[in-house]
């Protein structure tokens, strides 16, 4: 495996388990109430802003997978578009491009 792809792939792991660290700690505290959560993402305007940046980028790396999906045919990466939206864009991007740059055999 290249350096490059370990590091996507490390990535992809740290894009997943940091960010949980914090929702586990959420959770715990709140208890599992998703509408709690997203009214606390918008707890002002910086927080929506950061939302909103976070839900665009998700949107156009999904249209990114699928449009190089319909060409290159890999349909595995498409296992990162539920990455990007159950864990987040820390995961999502990193992991699909672990997955892109696959060599092929």
């Amino acid at each position: 495996m290249s350096v490059l792809r370990m590091i996507y792939l490390a990535l992809a792991i740290w894009g997943a388990v940091h960010p949980m660290y914090y929702f586990v700690q959420w959770f715990s505290e709140h208890g599992f109430s998703l509408g709690l959560m997203v009214e606390a993402w918008h707890a002002n305007a910086a927080s929506s802003g950061l939302v909103w940046d976070l839900t665009i980028a998700a949107i156009a790396l999904t249209v990114w997978i699928i449009a190089e999906v319909s060409v290159r045919r890999n349909w595995f990466t498409l296992v990162a578009i539920p990455a990007t939206f159950c864990i987040g864009v820390s995961c999502g991007l990193p992991l699909y491009l672990f997955l892109r740059t696959r060599p092929l055999d």
